[in-house]
């Protein structure tokens, strides 16, 4: 890679390739990964180059030898579920997160080489720093200092830059890092802090505090991104009755329908049994997320003129949560859309990430070989 060439990266459990969206252009994929036949095909569909560096498979199937060359950066959004504060917290011993160690026996080959990745970035839920107890997190702390890299982590919510609530952790790993910012910032959580404490000795040696600024104020909220009301599909008049039936007191009263339009979103959730819609009103969409992930698919409530109408959110909105271009080509189905959308990683963020730390570093330290 040169000073001024695009920095090349790998990117696996790529699903629709929404981080390399967010990479952008000064970025080149050297290659890229999934299983998911469903994702892969959206992958296609989304990037013309796809048959030069895609591979639709099993992570544990892959050769080292088929990751050409050096790369800058490995992405890996590895799967969620067993993290998931909400599921069964099995952790890196659950049947689906442990597709992350079929990404590192890859990183221990590569580095065995001679040509490990310069940086990786590991994308999750929040609740890979408390999984077991904080151990899982620690796992994967140690896995990464003994292949020679310096960590660290921070708490984004895509919030900060699209109407979705999304909060995800972000492990940066840099071989290179002794030039790097050591300041803490608004994305050290209070979560990433307390998993910072968990870790021994040993690891929190080998801790960086990555230095990211915060965007700047967000200027959509959910209303803007959703279609016009003469373009979708509303519910019936019984059924939105039997959706606002299923709100408590305190969740009704955000839907005054005697107030100036009023734009919601609606879960729907059990609870001891009993089902519950919730509504946030704040112009935020909830966290969006797949079938697989136990979630049902939001709702979109309107309340104007003396008037509450509700519909379902459309894929095609679902994609502007994440964003995603309307050019986007989504799978057809709304059940399959939002099960390549609802596992991605919200575009903004990456590119956030990617101007302000990732590719400051991995600049830096270019120049600084150079000049060596």
């Amino acid at each position: 890679m040169s000073r001024n060439g695009p920095l090349g990266f790998y990117e696996f459990f790529a699903g629709g390739g929404m981080a390399r969206l967010g990479l952008g252009d000064g970025w080149s994929c050297l290659y890229a990964n999934d299983f998911d036949p469903l994702k892969a095909a959206t992958y296609r569909a989304n990037h013309a180059d796809a048959a030069d560096h895609f591979h639709e498979g099993d992570v544990w199937k892959i050769a080292p030898e088929a990751l050409p060359g050096r790369a800058d950066l490995a992405w890996a959004s590895s799967p969620c579920q067993d993290f998931s504060l909400a599921g069964a917290r099995k952790g890196l011993d659950g049947g689906r997160s442990s597709a992350f160690f079929g990404f590192w026996r890859l990183v221990e080959a590569l580095n065995a080489q001679g040509r490990a990745p310069r940086t990786i970035v590991i994308e999750n839920v929040v609740g890979l720093l408390t999984s077991h107890g904080g151990r899982d997190f620690e796992a994967l702390c140690r896995a990464l200092a003994g292949q020679g890299y310096r960590f660290g982590a921070l708490e984004i919510d895509a919030a900060a830059f699209t109407p979705q609530s999304r909060p995800r952790v972000f492990v940066i790993a840099a071989r290179e890092a002794e030039g790097a910012a050591a300041s803490r910032c608004g994305f050290h959580s209070k979560g990433v802090l307390e998993a910072y404490e968990r870790l021994p000795a040993d690891l929190r040696a080998q801790w960086l505090w990555w230095d990211l600024p915060a965007p700047p104020a967000r200027n959509t909220d959910l209303a803007a991104l959703l279609e016009p009301d003469e373009a979708v599909s509303w519910r019936s008049e019984a059924d939105t009755a039997r959706l606002l039936d299923q709100m408590k007191p305190l969740h009704r009263a955000r839907l005054a329908a005697d107030r100036e339009r009023t734009v919601g979103a609606v879960y729907r959730r059990t609870r001891k049994g009993v089902p519950q819609a919730e509504v946030r009103t704040d112009g935020l969409a909830g966290c969006l997320r797949t079938a697989r992930g136990g979630s049902s698919r939001q709702s979109i409530v309107v309340a104007e003129g003396g008037e509450i109408r509700s519909r379902l959110l459309t894929a095609r909105e679902g994609a502007r949560l994440m964003g995603l271009p309307d050019s986007y080509v989504l799978p057809k189905g709304a059940t399959a859309a939002f099960h390549v959308v609802g596992d991605g990683v919200a575009v903004p963020v990456v590119r956030w990430l990617a101007e302000h730390l990732l590719e400051p570093l991995l600049r830096a330290e270019t120049t600084a070989a150079a000049a060596e």
